[in-house]
């Protein structure tokens, strides 16, 4: 079905409102500016989108301007994409890129990079500036990033409400002797008619044993009578992405299975009520695997158990801050987001993962899409 309500958008002023906060953060770090190359920070400060390659594009944001440095043939396609103002700087083919920002850095100042900079391109800034000049923006730009706005939310929860709604057209479509390839294809063209940027992001759909890879297994799967199914996946909404899995059986299921889906959820009920302002994220993947070692699960990464993190952030990036997996101090804050998703494995045999995501509000958190209703009952 075509999603029929509109779509949020992010405006003008609130990008401008985040360049304003990350020159402020500029500023108080003593730093001459910061250089965002084609990542989701460059789109997430300026609205342009540009996918990397050999050539280097972004922007260098100073404390007082905007620049974006282009390939000289680029800068007609440039011009005509969204992005805040600012003035185009462009370098020949035979040029440097890497010289070209020294060039615009002040004298002696210290230039702060896009964590996601390739380093081959790290490297040709090291030669022409210095490695004692260049200093790590990851820490400032994720800090900014992973409050999410209104705005943002609403995009998340848009993206998440398209991508349960195909879950549940999944579901009726599930039978015995369908394979897993079917169910993508038909997944990706549901997201795409319902209006996502380019159909799925992903699909992992896996039937039986398969069940029990957390990412999936490589090649055919037919689904048989009495197989696990596990769905996971999402969608792009204006570059906000979705990510939900279930899973569960068609029929009556069976014994251990249901016992284990019951175990899961209570986890996943757990990370739910530990996440309190204030609360460090480590402590809501220790709420999960106190739950599976109540069960004899366990304990740490050992299975028959919980093989990896609780959970991790969502927005513009599919995996992002904050990460809900042990030793991560960072405390919980108004507008993070992020998944809740304690996957229990039992080798060879069949995992259940259940992922519904969080956001955080002043009064604590909340759900974008209501947690599965049972084993074999997908949807509350």
């Amino acid at each position: 079905m075509s999603w029929q309500h509109p779509i949020p958008r992010i405006t003008e002023d609130e990008r401008q409102n985040r360049l304003t906060r990350l020159r402020e953060a500029i500023d108080a770090e003593g730093l001459a500016g910061m250089l965002l190359g084609p990542t989701e920070s460059l789109r997430y400060f300026t609205g342009l989108v540009w996918h990397p390659s050999e050539r280097f594009l972004g922007a260098l944001i100073t404390p007082t301007a905007v620049s974006y440095i282009v390939p000289g043939f680029e800068r007609s396609r440039v011009e005509t994409l969204p992005h805040l103002p600012g003035e185009i700087l462009v370098w020949e083919e035979e040029e440097s890129s890497a010289a070209l920002i020294s060039r615009l850095v002040s004298r002696g100042g210290r230039l702060a990079l896009d964590d996601g900079l390739p380093l081959f391109f790290y490297h040709a800034l090291v030669a022409a500036m210095g490695a004692e000049r260049l200093a790590d923006g990851g820490r400032l730009i994720r800090g900014l990033r992973r409050i999410k706005s209104v705005a943002e939310i609403a995009l998340i929860q848009y993206a998440m409400n398209l991508t349960l709604d195909v879950h549940r057209q999944v579901h009726g479509l599930l039978k015995p002797g369908i394979t897993s390839s079917e169910v993508v294809d038909f997944i990706d063209r549901q997201h795409r008619q319902a209006g996502a940027d380019d159909g799925s992001t992903f699909a992992i759909v896996s039937f039986g044993a398969a069940t029990s890879l957390p990412h999936g297994a490589d090649g055919e799967q037919i689904l048989g009578d009495d197989d696990v199914i596990l769905v996971d996946t999402g969608c792009r909404v204006d570059g906000y992405h979705s990510d939900i899995t279930r899973t569960y059986m068609l029929g009556g299921g069976d014994g251990d299975f249901e016992r284990a889906w019951w175990i899961e959820r209570e986890a996943q009920q757990a990370v739910f009520d530990a996440a309190r302002i204030g609360a460090a994220c480590s402590s809501l993947d220790d709420a999960a695997r106190k739950v599976l070692a109540k069960h004899s699960l366990g304990p740490d990464y050992s299975l028959p158990g919980l093989p990896h993190r609780a959970g991790h952030g969502l927005g513009l990036e599919i995996h992002e801050e904050p990460y809900i997996v042990r030793g991560n101090d960072t405390t919980l804050a108004a507008g993070m987001c992020f998944s809740n998703e304690p996957m229990i494995v039992f080798p060879d045999k069949f995992g259940i993962r259940l992922e519904d995501h969080i956001y955080m509000t002043a009064d604590g958190p909340r759900w974008f899409t209501d947690p599965a209703a049972g084993p074999i009952e997908p949807f509350s």
